[in-house]
């Protein structure tokens, strides 16, 4: 997985979450926005209220990992894409969360 494909700046990250289309299931919240770059690139945002850091690392580990898992099935390549955990994503093991997700990207147009 290269690093040109994860969004790290505040800036783009307000930009996509301020276009306001969203996907939200029990796991996630799903911010996307089209780009003109012809690759799908990805941000993770895990929130406080989720736990300590050592626990918001570790599924920041897990999403990435579910990302480039799902890097080559992904249809619309030129979205960037948010992916806030919310806190149901601790009560569901790794298969349902990735299969959450999956779901849920094939819904972006």
């Amino acid at each position: 997985m290269k690093n040109i494909n994860i969004i790290k700046k505040n800036h783009e990250f307000q930009s996509i979450i301020g276009n306001k289309k969203f996907i939200k299931t029990k796991g996630f919240i799903i911010y996307f926005k089209n780009n003109n770059l012809d690759r799908f690139r990805y941000g993770i945002s895990v929130g406080k209220k989720i736990g300590n850091a050592v626990l918001r690392n570790k599924i920041k580990r897990q999403i990435r990992s579910m990302v480039y898992e799902l890097l080559n099935e992904q249809k619309n390549k030129n979205y960037d894409v948010v992916l806030m955990a919310r806190a149901m994503i601790l009560n569901k093991n790794y298969e349902n969360n990735l299969e959450e997700l999956r779901k849920s990207l094939l819904l972006i147009k």
